[in-house]
């Protein structure tokens, strides 16, 4: 006579089972490539012909602490996120703020707003190169209001601002929805008792909206903060693909992309890689626990 299965390993089984699927996605899609980034990380790869793999061990790591472009394209790339994700961030909350008040025409604001979201961001790229040409748009503008113009493709100065400038008009949109969402979530109750009580409309704002947006916020920023680290596309179209003038635009991605497909050093650029995934990390829990402590 044949023993039973015991009960807890018969559901234990049984949970498994539902679960495999997307232990095998992740399994494929997410803990293969990290391993097989850390074991490119040591090795130095020949891709041309027959792949071919040689051990290097820390050579890889020691070049890139003495290589000068990924320091600049670092602090190009710190010097993106710390702009543009405060501001798309801000920009965001001030429009879902107006919408939410009740402006006439809401609907349409909202279609309007909303657009250069859904528009790709190559055609969004070239269209503001347009914009930014040196017989431009913006420096027509600048040069009517008797302010000063620029060469915003070619000058090291402002070549960057000006792609900063482009994403946060572009993407505030996004997190402007998430945030509009959010406000009419919040009781209408909380905003009439507190003007029962004297609030001013800033008061209500102040500490009423803003604590309660507090978790939208939170996840606002963290997507920020992963996005702007991973600028490419934009700063590959502004420069051909060099990251310049003068290395102005040059960012991490567009340096592993150019140590990858221009030099194939495949090694080399999962060094860096690894590098952008420990930053990134390291932004997001030290954002989480200011979070936390600001409570």
């Amino acid at each position: 006579m044949q023993n039973k299965l015991p009960a807890d390993f018969k559901e234990t089984i049984s949970s498994y089972s539902f679960v495999a699927p997307a232990l095998l996605v992740i399994g494929t899609f997410i803990v293969l490539p990290i391993a097989y980034t850390l074991v490119l990380c040591v090795h130095k790869v020949q891709l041309l012909g027959e792949v071919q793999y040689e051990f290097v061990g820390i050579r890889n790591f020691a070049r890139l602490i003495a290589d000068d472009r990924v320091w600049i394209a670092l602090r190009n790339t710190v010097e993106y996120v710390a702009i543009v994700v405060p501001s798309q961030t801000l920009l965001a909350l001030v429009l879902a703020v107006t919408l939410n008040a009740g402006v006439r025409g809401q609907q349409i604001w909202r279609v309007l707003y909303f657009l250069p979201t859904v528009t790709s961001s190559a055609v969004l790229t070239l269209i503001f190169m347009w914009i930014y040409n040196s017989e431009g748009l913006l420096n027509h503008i600048l040069s009517h209001l008797g302010l000063p113009t620029y060469n915003w493709l070619k000058n090291p100065a402002v070549a960057l601002k000006s792609i900063m400038l482009m994403n946060i008009w572009s993407t505030a949109p996004l997190y402007m929805i998430i945030y509009l969402a959010a406000l009419q979530d919040i009781p209408r109750e909380l905003y009439e008792a507190a003007k029962i009580d004297g609030a001013t409309a800033w008061e209500q704002f102040l500490y009423i909206t803003v604590p309660l947006l507090r978790p939208v916020t939170f996840f606002v920023i963290t997507m920020g903060i992963i996005g702007t680290f991973q600028l490419f596309d934009q700063t590959y179209i502004f420069s051909n693909g060099s990251g310049g003038p003068n290395n102005a635009t040059l960012t991490l991605v567009l340096l592993i992309y150019q140590y990858v497909f221009r030099d194939l050093q495949l090694g080399y650029a999962a060094v860096i890689a690894l590098l952008l995934a420990l930053v990134i990390i390291t932004v997001t829990l030290l954002q989480r626990s200011w979070f936390d402590h600001s409570r």
